[in-house]
């Protein structure tokens, strides 16, 4: 058999090696309470990401048991027939929480946002707003962050945590209890604002535009939506007409690109929310920029929205607590959860995504979220052996 049969061979026998490679490869026991109440359906989009580098790294909930995304996390259980099951942290009784915070030795909340009733019962349109099923932190889920934090765990949490349906009271305790505060302000890149080619734009967006603009609504081109929840404030900056660039922007430190491993900087075209933070506590290592032209600049000024805010927020001390807060859907990303059983399957990452389509979000799972995480996991990890 000539040299190119042999190379043809090896290439076709690659994945199956890289699966055996990964099937061989030791578990590590690193047991993660996962918060997520925006589960519609399985396997939870909200959550994926995590369950991707958990299961890639081996990481398992006890001492045998890999993590299953279908089961393994706290919030809203998807059933048959339109019925659901609950198992939050708000069934939990105070003695109950403290165990948790003393068997978990990090949590991660992907999402609080929750369920609402027209994309659960398939009533109207899924992208209007609608009464609140489950959703939004809770009094139990503050009270075993606490713990967490006096026992000097792991803490993760993202974009929808603490943002609307949230209740205000709860949310100012998550706030001070992390140094961090939301501003109000949430927003998203839309790649087309012409309602006739756009479907996907949520109609509340477009009715809170027009109630605030003579019922006007101009734009068709793409941009950045921000949507303040506190007065439903709308602003809306098209590319061209506002941005130079017309997605959002994670600028990245060189010391968090050196630890991480993440890039210098990346596109993001999801959901995020503007926090800002209290640098005594916490650092900044990677910020949102938006980049306008001169009248998107006036624009966000009239409005006080900042064309910079923290995108990565942690707190590292490593004789306290470790915090990180991801001001955007970090978790939410389309990766299959199939690749994760191959070994060594980032060096090919460069297969796995086309760049130039603005509205992917692979490229963002595989050079920034899986290489963070997976450095927060494992830094985790060598912490728990040592004591």
């Amino acid at each position: 058999m000539s040299w190119r049969a042999w190379l043809l061979l090896a290439i076709f026998l690659l994945p199956f090696w890289m699966l055996i490679w990964w099937y061989f490869t030791p578990t590590r026991k690193l047991t993660i309470a996962i918060v997520d109440k925006t589960v519609v359906q399985y396997p939870g989009q909200e959550h994926i990401s995590l369950h991707w580098v958990l299961n890639q790294e081996k990481f398992t909930k006890n001492n045998t048991s890999l993590y299953d995304p279908d089961t393994d996390y706290f919030g809203f259980f998807p059933m048959d027939n339109e019925k659901y099951r609950l198992k939050g942290l708000e069934q939990f009784d105070s003695i109950q929480l403290i165990r948790l915070a003393q068997e978990a030795e990090a949590t991660y909340i992907t999402d609080a946002y929750g369920v609402f009733k027209n994309e659960w019962y398939k009533k109207g349109r899924v992208y209007d707003r609608s009464g609140l099923i489950y959703g939004g932190m809770s009094k139990q889920d503050i009270l075993f962050l606490q713990a967490m934090r006096e026992r000097k765990r792991l803490i993760i949490a993202e974009f929808n945590a603490i943002g609307s349906p949230t209740e205000p009271a709860i949310r100012h305790e998550f706030e001070n209890m992390f140094g961090l505060q939301w501003t109000g302000w949430i927003g998203r890149y839309f790649e087309s604002f012409d309602t006739a080619v756009n479907k996907e734009l949520p109609a509340w967006l477009i009715k809170g535009y027009m109630k605030n603009n003579g019922n006007y609504w101009p734009f068709s081109k793409g941009g950045i939506a921000f949507i303040n929840s506190g007065n439903d404030n709308i602003v809306i900056l098209e590319e061209n007409t506002h941005l130079q660039r017309p997605l959002p922007h994670i600028y990245s430190t060189p010391e968090a690109k050196s630890y991480y491993g993440i890039p210098d900087s990346i596109k993001y075209s999801f959901w995020f929310d503007i926090i800002t933070t209290d640098t005594q506590t916490n650092q900044i290592l990677a910020n949102f920029k938006i980049q306008t032209n001169e009248l998107g600049k006036k624009i966000l000024a009239v409005h006080g929205i900042p064309e910079s805010f923290p995108a990565i927020t942690a707190h590292t001390n490593q004789n306290d607590y470790r915090f990180y807060y991801f001001s955007a859907d970090f978790c939410d990303n389309p990766v299959s959860l199939t690749s994760s059983y191959l070994k060594g399957i980032s060096f090919f990452k460069w297969m796995m995504y086309t760049e130039r389509e603005p509205f992917e979000r692979k490229s963002f799972f595989w050079k920034l979220y899986r290489p963070l995480l997976t450095r927060i996991l494992n830094d985790e990890y060598e912490r728990s052996k040592k004591q």
